[in-house]
């Protein structure tokens, strides 16, 4: 599952609203200026981040001995600017952690990340602060920058500035510690990497350009490793069981035990953070600013998607077992590292779906071409190549125009490296604020390449591609008409950001979408009753699929409504019993390697609640066509263009009329195919 970083260091006051409002230019734009995306050392990466805390220092304390009336244009202005250069150094130093080519710059990354959070914490536990914000008069002001004062003094609030000095020197010490810790963990991760090693024979069923990439070393023996370019092809194709179950062990028990006593100390920490802030517990103090707002409302959700869910992964189980017990008599249930080989076998028995048949239409360059394609299609953007500096000659660049006019930059950075970040996210870098700065961002990701570009790509990869695109379209459409950054892009309520992204994946799905991009080697076009194929088999292991991301939403709450358990591993794989249709063996450890406890905490539940949101915002698409111009323009202007500078409740009763319903999820999880 991907991730968005949201420079989460202060996501309590930087989520909140915005204004279309043009300003002038202000210090702090001029300071933060471009990245260091070809930063040549840890030195250098050191020296911006000592400027940033210099620059943010002086900001602060120009701040808090301010004097006269506070006002909106100055002393609002003023925490803005902090808002802007921490959010902006919190993308940044996360990038550099992430991408960056060698352990000694990726190091330097994290520890500046760790000096930003700090610097953060001491922004949202500033008293005098906080006494001029809330002494401005914003009764005359427009909506959204009382909303964005509003929620910014709950912001401070939350986060304990009415306590006294020493109460809050001593909160602000367990934050700080929360974020070394969440980098340490993060960075054992992109560490933890595994290989096992397979007799050339045990590759039999996977794509022949998989095994051309992976020729016998000198030992006879092909090693395999839990990069996801390797372990999805594995898993999903592999026809050799021993060697799936080595993989899935592997892949199972990464940064174990390394990030045991790591995680432990994390949930430890929060929860007495918590407690200091007057909360039962974590989970509590996390939801308070979300549209879900309380365990007891994330809990309801949980119950009311699995009631759905249940039945239609059950089934699932039941074509998925019948098939194990043909292939293998005395097998008593479905192995989990059998779980994706047996999916596959099913869709092609049942629903004539072949996803190797599939994917010989799916070339890196090809997606990104037809992705950038859609964008430009669906917005009337145009976007073009982007020459500047980068920190790997496999990054591409990009800028986007409106109209003649530049909108947003971004960078794709695709492919795997040794000790890059494994997984999928967007990295917002700068805030996009009307007549000052258009916004940056990067989409760090794990696809493959081949040797031009041509390396064949699941459709769960195009998928994730477009998924991550657009949480980046979002932070550019967001990023235009905003007086404020800290309302700027996906400033909203952090379960609402995955919606339009995940609404995004839907057009991938589409015939008149995917005929535009998708060909085979001899460029002949995906054929339509392929893609009804796909079409015809999606919907089967939804059920099972939505069940184990209850599963997971139900880990990370639970784990954050007390003290870290005796036994993490036990105590996760209990919690995952209690909504997945699979249960994890007693040998998995994937909590150490469950990256979202890190940046999202209690709160994974965002992805089943933006599902909902998403299923339900689609609606309206598929009633008025997919590639419907007004349609998608409407979108834009109503959900995608205010960033946070309404609820987004609100943003979404404005696209469809009406409040948010789980009648559209509902109704895909209950088709018996």
């Amino acid at each position: 599952m991907s991730k968005l970083v949201l420079g989460g260091l202060i996501a309590s006051s930087l989520l909140a609203a915005t204004a279309p409002a043009r300003a002038a230019p202000t210090a702090a734009d001029s300071f933060i200026g471009d990245i260091l995306a070809d930063g040549p050392d840890a030195a250098a990466i050191t020296r911006r981040c000592d400027a940033y805390v210099a620059e943010i220092t002086r900001s602060l304390s120009a701040l808090e001995h301010e004097s006269g009336r506070a006002r909106i244009d100055t002393t609002l202005q003023r925490y803005d600017d902090i808002v802007n250069l921490i959010g902006s150094a919190a993308g940044e130093f996360s990038l550099y952690r992430e991408v960056m080519g060698d352990d000694a710059r990726r190091q330097a990354g994290a520890r500046s990340e760790v000096r930003i959070s700090a610097e953060a914490n001491k922004l949202n536990l500033s008293r005098p602060v906080y006494d001029r914000l809330k002494a401005i008069r914003a009764a005359g002001a427009d909506g959204a920058t009382r909303l964005y004062l509003q929620r910014t003094l709950a912001g401070f609030e939350r986060a304990g500035v009415s306590h006294p000095p020493e109460e809050r020197a001593r909160i602000q010490a367990m934050q700080d510690r929360i974020a070394e810790l969440g980098t340490a963990f993060e960075k054992n991760i992109a560490d933890g990497r595994k290989t096992v090693d397979a007799d050339p024979g045990e590759l039999a069923g996977l794509p022949a350009d998989f095994i051309a990439a992976h020729p016998a070393g000198a030992n006879g023996k092909v090693t395999i490793s839990t990069d996801t370019t390797e372990y999805v092809p594995v898993m999903t194709y592999a026809d050799g069981e021993p060697l799936r179950r080595r993989l899935y062990t592997a892949y199972m028990t990464r940064a174990f035990p390394a990030n045991e006593p790591i995680l432990r100390q994390i949930l430890d920490t929060r929860q007495q953070l918590a407690t200091a802030l007057g909360r039962k517990d974590f989970a509590t103090l996390v939801l308070e600013d979300k549209m879900l707002d309380t365990p007891a409302k994330v809990e309801a959700l949980l119950g009311e998607m699995a009631a759905v869910a249940k039945p239609a992964g059950e089934r699932d189980y039941a074509k998925k077992l019948a098939l194990v017990k043909l292939l293998q008599p005395s097998a008593p249930t479905l192995d989990p590292w059998s779980n994706a080989y047996i999916t596959q076998q099913v869709q092609k028995r049942d629903y004539a779906y072949d996803r190797q048949e599939l994917r010989k239409y799916f070339t890196y360059n090809g997606v990104r071409d037809g992705i950038l394609k859609l964008t430009e299609d669906l917005f009337g953007v145009d976007i073009r190549p982007w020459h500047t500096a980068k920190w790997d000659p496999a990054v591409e660049t990009y800028e986007v125009y409106d109209r003649g006019k530049l909108i947003g930059r971004f960078y794709f950075d695709s492919h795997p490296r040794p000790g890059k970040y494994n997984h999928a996210n967007m990295v917002p870098l700068r805030n996009g604020l009307s007549g000052r700065t258009i916004p940056v961002g990067a989409l760090v990701m794990n696809l493959p390449f081949g040797e031009h570009g041509n390396g064949l790509m699941e459709h769960g990869d195009v998928v994730t591609f477009l998924h991550e695109f657009g949480h980046m379209l979002h932070g550019i459409f967001g990023g235009q008409q905003q007086r404020w950054a800290g309302q700027s892009g996906v400033a909203t309520e952090w379960d609402f950001v995955e919606a339009p992204s995940q609404m995004l994946e839907e057009w991938v799905y589409d015939y008149d979408t995917l005929r535009g991009f998708a060909a085979d080697p001899q460029g002949n076009p995906i054929p339509r009753d392929l893609v009804e194929k796909l079409n015809r088999a999606r919907y089967f292991d939804l059920g099972m699929g939505d069940m184990r991301q209850l599963a997971l939403s139900n880990i990370s709450l639970r784990l954050h409504q007390a003290p870290a358990p005796a036994n993490l591993g036990a105590a996760v794989r209990r919690l995952d019993a209690e909504y997945s249709i699979i249960k994890l063996p007693e040998f998995t450890e994937f909590q150490d390697s469950f990256g979202h406890l890190s940046g999202y905490s209690a709160i994974y539940y965002t992805y089943r609640w933006s599902k909902v949101i998403a299923d339900d915002l689609f609606t309206f698409f598929s009633s008025n066509g997919l590639h419907d111009r007004a349609t998608a323009e409407r979108y834009r202007r109503l959900v995608l263009a205010p960033g946070g500078s309404k609820p987004a409740a609100e943003l979404v009763e404005n696209f469809l009329g009406r409040p948010i319903s789980l009648d559209a999820y509902k109704a895909e999880l209950g088709k018996d195919l």
